[in-house]
């Protein structure tokens, strides 16, 4: 069984289950009223730590014989690009076609709303989760065991 875990596998399994994460923490900002609330997205990379950490603890105990420092940190980082990547598709098609009403408010309302647009905002999305997803990474391995040894 343990031939079959991979650090791709590992990054693709848990980097779904966090961007769906990322989905349903829009949607519940969204029903209470608070999507609009900028300084809110924070919360957005405690769902990306929380995917992340929960990948690095999966493979470490799955595989521990080959888990090393640079191995964790590329499955922490691997796992942080599929999450953002997938949740800026879902900003992207979300604000694009199934409320760009919810578009217009940001262009209308944010600060450099003028210059957004769908795809900007998927991007924008997308590079500051992978941002976040390196530095959760980078953060979580100094704390993980590992098999390297000095």
């Amino acid at each position: 069984m343990n031939a079959r875990v991979t650090i791709e596998k590992t990054a693709e399994k848990y980097g779904l289950f966090t961007a769906l994460g990322l989905i349903l923490l829009f949607f519940i900002m969204k029903l209470i009223g608070v999507v609009h609330v900028i300084e809110l997205r924070a919360l957005n990379v405690f769902v990306l730590a929380a995917g992340v950490i929960m990948a690095l603890r999966y493979f470490s105990k799955t595989k521990p014989e080959s888990f090393t420092y640079l191995k964790g940190l590329g499955l922490g980082v691997l796992t942080g690009i599929i999450a953002s990547v997938l949740f800026g598709i879902f900003v992207f098609i979300y604000t694009n076609f199934i409320d760009p009403a919810f578009m217009q408010a940001m262009i209308e309302n944010e600060p450099f709303g003028q210059y957004l647009n769908p795809y900007i905002a998927g991007v924008a999305v997308t590079v500051e989760g992978i941002a976040s997803g390196l530095i959760m990474a980078f953060i979580t391995m100094n704390y993980m065991d590992t098999t390297d040894t000095m």
